[in-house]
This record gives C-alpha cells, structure tokens and sequence, in this order.
C-alpha cells in the first residue's frame, strides 16, 4: 500500500533542488555585483542567512510531520524579511540602475511550499504576498515587475494543481489496492468455507432432509445457513468500496443479504443501492419484519425484489401462503397487534414513503415498500 503523501515526495524534493539551483544563482549574482551594494556586509550576511534557511527548510519538508503552519509560516516570514531588506542592503541607487534584488528567484521557494501543501489557493495567497513585499521594494514599477508577480502567481497556482492531482491520483490507489486486497481475501475464504463448512453443512441437508422430527428441522437450518454463507461469500465486502464518499452512505443490498437463505431468496441489482444510513436501516427492518410475518403465516418460500429507481428505492416481499382474508389487518390493529401497522407501515411512513399490500386467498400476498432516496 502506497505511503500518505507518497506521491508528493517528488514535489517536496524537486522543491529542494528548485531551492537549491535559485540560490546557486543569488550567490552568482552577490558576487558579481559586490562592488555595487550599498552595504556589501550586510548583503553577505544575507547570503549566509539564505543558505541556511535552505538548508533548514530542505531537512525540515523533507519529514511530512514537519510539513505544517509553523514551518510554511516561518519560511514564508524569513523570505519576506530578507525581500523586504533589499531596499537598504543593496540600495535604492543600485536597485535604480538595474541590480537585482536579494530574493530573485529564490524567494519563490515558499510560494512552491504553500502549493504543494495547500493546493492551488494556498499557492495564490503566498504569492500574492511574496509579489506584494518585492513591489513595495521598488520605487518605479515597469512591465519586468508585473511579468515577475504573474510568473510567480502561474507557478503557485500551477503547482498547487498538480500537488492535489497528486493527492487525489494517492487516495485513488489506496482505495483500489484495499479493494483488492478484499477481493483475494474473500477469495481465499471462499475456498476454505467451500472445502470444508460448505460441504458439510450441504451434507447435513441432504442426509435429514426426510427424516422426522428435530433431525428434519436441523437439516432445514443447515440448509439455510449454507444458502446464507453462499450469499455472503458471492456479494460480501467489496462491495462497500464502489459506494459514493461519505460516511452516510449504506448498500440497502448488504443489509437485507442477511435474510437470504433456503426460504428467501433475494434479487437485487447487480450495483450498489446506496441509501442515508437511517433509511437503509429503516427500510431493512421493514422487510424483516415482513418477512418475520410471512415465516409465521404463510410459511413456504419467500421472494424479496430490490429495485432501485433512482429518485426512490422499492422493496417487494412475495410469498406464497393463503393470503390475507378482507379485514383481517384491521382486525389485528384493533386486537393491539401491530405488527404490520408500526413495525411495516410505521416505519415506511415516517421515511416519507409508501406501503402497498396486495393479496388474495390462496394466491399468496405482496407487501411493496417504495421509500425516497433522500429524507427531509
């Protein structure tokens, strides 16, 4: 799994050199134009302080634990300082006739590090700040200055682009690498449940299937239990990793997988139906509590459909038992049982969404459970 902030690194090291090659060429220009400084000394000094702050700065970006405010904050102070010492170490006279300034170049160097931290904007305001330090310097503005206050902004914004395509490209490939290593992993699972558990509990059900009494009802729950675990391992963890960001977002597929069995059969699309964790969960005892109503009933086979439908999602339960006769559901909600009017239609209500129970005697019965996607 790749490194945080791996993909970084070569930014953080290209910034260095960048640092590196700029005061290269401050000390070209210090050397050159020694005799023409207001305060040579001072100038010196200056180059001194420079290069230590490169190569504090160097060692410092170079550990991502040292890659926050205070280091950004005071590589930023230090390069203004210095831009804002030019005027007196190197003298208005000199500056008139053509000498460069102390940064140059190389007063880019936090601008850079603000981009590669921050991203674009951050990149923007240091260099917005940089530019505004070296024009408060000069006493006349040409069109040199400007072109190097755009040039500096470019690179800031130019960089800081980069350095979030950078993070975004990191976050992608970790993903997929977790994914896959859920996938073999359940893979290699799979192999082991389908060479030992699986097999014995398809034995179980086969050997009891007809005998009488608490050996048929064991062989039924093997039964179930192989039909479960043949669902989980067929539509289990990865699935997760496909849903939209956030931490809200639930597959209404993972929660009712848990019903499926021998008796309950589960259809649902083959891509994630992702639903506000509250609604999933709501929705989800809804059918359980459906499907507990069928168990009791109507007994036999049960079919859950999931249908997503974009702007709401809809969970059907069919059955095949004797049906609900006419007024039977009110009689049952008069009698305190309610089982279907809370624990079904209570919950679909107060999501915002609708129950529709269709049944006939010996026809069996179909509850729809049509919820939206996004609740007020």
């Amino acid at each position: 799994m790749p490194s945080p902030g791996g993909f970084e690194v070569p930014l953080w090291r290209a910034l260095a050199v960048f640092r590196m090659a700029s005061l290269a060429y401050v000390c070209v220009l210090a050397v050159r134009d020694a005799d023409r400084y207001a305060h040579p000394y001072a100038v010196a000094a200056l180059v001194l302080v420079m290069i230590i702050w490169t190569g504090a700065t160097a060692i410092g970006y170079a550990r991502p634990a040292w890659r926050r405010w205070p280091l950004l904050l005071a590589d930023l102070g230090v390069v203004l300082a210095i831009v804002l010492a030019t005027p007196w170490v190197v003298g208005r006279t000199a500056l008139t006739h053509g000498v460069p300034t102390m940064g140059v170049a190389w007063m880019a160097g936090p601008v850079l590090a603000w981009a590669v931290s921050g991203g674009r904007r951050r990149g923007t305001v240091a260099a917005l700040l940089v530019a505004g330090a070296d024009l408060a310097t000069r006493e006349r503005i040409g069109q040199s200055s400007f072109t190097g206050v755009i040039l500096m902004l470019l690179a800031g914004v130019v960089v800081g682009h980069v350095a979030r395509l950078a993070a975004g490209a990191e976050e992608r490939l970790q993903r997929a690498v977790e994914l896959e290593a859920a996938t073999r992993e359940r893979e290699r699972l799979a192999r082991t449940i389908h060479d030992s558990v699986l097999q014995v509990l398809a034995l179980v059900q086969r050997r009891g299937a007809d005998l009488p009494g608490e050996a048929g009802e064991l062989a039924r729950l093997a039964g179930e239990q192989e039909a479960a675990l043949r669902a989980l391992i067929a539509g289990g963890g990865p699935v997760v990793a496909s849903l939209p960001a956030g931490p809200e977002a639930v597959d209404l597929r993972t929660l009712l997988s848990r019903y499926a069995s021998s008796a309950v059969a589960l259809s649902a699309p083959a891509t994630p139906v992702p639903l506000p964790r509250r609604v999933a969960g709501e929705l989800a005892a809804a059918t359980g509590a459906a499907l507990d109503n069928v168990g009791r009933h109507a007994g036999g086979r049960a079919w859950v459909l999931i249908e997503d439908e974009g702007a709401t999602v809809t969970v059907s339960i069919r059955d095949e038992g004797p049906g609900i006769p006419d007024g039977r559901l009110a009689e049952a909600a008069a009698q305190g049982r309610l089982g279907v009017t809370q624990s079904i239609r209570g919950r679909v209500s107060d999501l915002g969404g609708t129950v529709r129970i269709v049944s006939a005697p010996d026809a069996g019965t179909e509850i729809e459970l049509t919820v939206p996607r996004a609740v007020r």
